[in-house]
């Protein structure tokens, strides 16, 4: 017969809460994906605009991201995952659709830094949608960090 026993312990490592989201990977990559998130949509809110749609996306996406964010960063802060697993699928499927949409954002951003070359004002206008598209690709690059180290844990 088979012995009964206490269940086998969880493999699973607790999800971090309080300031040991800071030293635990991939829960590190959320600050800096909103620091460069921030940036992202500072800078393109510094241009003139001239393709609003392409922007007004790459805005929407950024700030979108920035906000939702840093709601997770203050829930995993005070604990309010109470160590459910739920948590981190929600945690994956936020950042890997997040990676696919500022993906789509920082290609739209790259677009328009090129077609920023001309026009009024055109040296400034070219360096801050080039540092936005940079920063834009950096987020993509963190975020998809994030979703995938969550993946592979």
């Amino acid at each position: 017969m088979a012995s009964v026993g206490p269940p086998a312990a969880s493999t699973q490592p607790a999800l971090p809460s309080g300031p040991a989201v800071f030293k635990t990977i991939p829960y590190a990559f959320i600050l800096p994906e909103i620091v460069c998130g921030t940036w992202v949509w500072i800078l393109v809110a510094a241009t003139s605009v001239s393709l609003p749609l392409l922007q007004g996306w790459v805005m929407y996406v950024s700030l979108t991201s920035c906000l939702i964010s840093l709601l997770l960063l203050l829930s995993y802060l005070l604990g309010f995952h109470k160590n459910s697993e739920n948590w981190k699928v929600l945690d994956s499927l936020y950042h890997g659709a997040t990676a696919i949409l500022y993906m789509s954002a920082a290609v739209l951003q790259a677009n328009a830094t090129i077609n920023s070359e001309s026009g009024t004002n055109a040296p400034l206008n070219y360096q801050l949608n080039s540092a936005a598209s940079f920063f834009a690709f950096l987020t993509t690059f963190l975020y998809i960090l994030h979703a995938f180290s969550i993946y592979y844990q």
